[in-house]
Order: structure tokens, then C-alpha cells, then sequence
């Protein structure tokens, strides 16, 4: 055991870094494109890996060959003295037909948490259509108006200003404006283990990067919940 301690194997590497990201082995081998099979026989060292084959689950997963063959806790360096002002004239804006995102403080990189300012305009469940899942976990505060959370396992539930809601992201959700609301402002944050999260994100509002940092006609900032915050702040 001593021995596996110092020594750890690829197949112990390989399952430390799906438990860390909550993955099922049928999940991971949808990101790598690996049989389930193949990917039980790594985990208990029953077989290994070729050199392409590294290659792909790297690739897939984001992350470098190296830390394939690391202890898992010497794969993160810690971080100390980050900060960022999450102004919402810098930050990377998305536009979909539900919402208006804004991504704070964007130039931070490998972030644990995703701040995203969002204006919603949905204002049912057919407007908005499926429900949306991705990893990790996230928090919503409403700042300005009222907002109908949907999820996959509850009874919708309405939400007011200065009210808020911590759930599963894996779980279908969505928000949609509370009735007789035209327009409601959140803060919202997400977060989870997987390092390209912003990026899932954006994929799932259906931009690309590139879009989504110089949009054709970028909405104008939302002057709402900065008033709200800075009023908060004075108390």
C-alpha cells in the first residue's frame, strides 16, 4: 500500500481526476471518445495506454500528459493574491434569444467560480425551451425584478429581489421572468472542477468565443444592480 502511496499508477491517476470532476466512466469516455471498457481495465491497472491514445485523453480532457503521471495533489500550484474588478464595461458579453450574459472579470484565467451578470428576458417554459445541464454547482441572486426557477426535479418556484437559490448545475435548469415581470437581473455563480467551464458555458448558450468577446452590437452595460450593489455596500 506504501508503495502504491509513493508510486501511484495511471489507472489510480486516471480515476482521482474522474472523481474529481464527478464524472461517471460513461461520461468520461463520452469526453475522450474511449471505450467504458477500455477505461475500467486503466482504472484497475489491468491495462495501459498507448502514446496516442494519452495523446487523445489529454486533448479531450484540456489538461497536459504530464499531469497523467503526477500525484494528484501536486497538480494544481496554489494561487495566492488574485483579484479582479468585475466591471461589466470589460466584461465578455454573450446575447442569446433568453438572455443577455455578462462574464466578470474575464481575464482571470483557471478560475474556480464564473461570475456572470444576466438579464433575463424568457418568460415561460416553451419560450425558453430545453432545459440546460452542465457540471458544478451554481448560485443566483436576483437584484432586480422576479425570476420562475425550472428544474428537473422540483415544483417551480418564484423569486424576488434579494432573493436567492444554490443548486446542482448537472440538474435540468432553467430561468425564466416571473409573471407580470418583463425583464429581471441576476448574479449568478458558477462553479465546478472542470477548468474549460466557461468555455462549456458558452457553448451551451450556443456562441463561440470569438463571438462572444466582440459581439456585432454589444447591449449596453446594465446600470441596474450596480446601483443596487453600491447601495448594499453602504449599509
Amino acid at each position: 500500500m506504501d508503495m502504491k502511496t509513493r508510486h501511484p499508477t495511471l489507472g489510480s491517476l486516471l480515476r482521482s481526476l474522474r472523481a474529481r470532476k464527478g464524472w461517471t466512466l460513461s461520461q468520461m469516455s463520452e469526453r475522450t471518445s474511449i471505450p467504458v471498457s477500455t477505461l475500467s481495465k486503466v482504472e484497475h491497472d489491468r491495462l495501459t495506454l498507448s502514446y496516442d491514445k494519452l495523446v487523445q485523453l489529454s486533448q479531450r480532457l484540456e489538461i497536459r500528459i504530464s499531469e497523467l503521471f503526477a500525484d494528484p495533489t501536486e497538480i494544481e500550484p496554489a494561487v495566492t493574491a488574485r483579484r479582479s474588478i468585475g466591471l461589466t464595461d470589460a466584461a465578455v458579453r454573450v446575447n442569446t434569444k433568453n438572455y443577455d450574459y455578462y462574464y466578470l472579470c474575464p481575464e482571470l484565467r483557471r478560475k474556480r467560480m464564473i461570475p456572470i451578470l444576466t438579464r433575463i428576458r424568457a418568460k415561460s417554459a416553451e419560450e425558453f425551451g430545453e432545459l440546460v445541464r452542465h457540471s458544478g454547482e451554481e448560485y443566483i441572486y436576483v437584484l432586480k425584478g422576479a425570476i420562475k426557477v425550472l428544474t428537473e426535479f422540483y415544483d417551480p418556484v418564484v423569486l424576488n429581489s434579494g432573493e436567492s437559490i444554490y443548486l446542482d448545475s448537472n440538474m435540468g435548469h432553467a430561468y425564466v421572468t416571473a409573471e407580470g415581470c418583463d425583464e429581471a437581473v441576476v448574479l449568478g455563480v458558477c462553479s465546478s472542477t472542470d477548468e474549460g467551464l466557461m468555455h462549456s458555458l458558452m457553448s451551451l448558450h450556443g456562441e463561440t468565443e470569438a463571438e462572444a468577446v466582440s459581439p456585432p452590437n454589444p447591449p449596453e452595460p446594465i446600470r441596474a444592480p450596480v446601483k443596487v450593489l453600491k447601495k448594499a455596500k453602504g449599509r
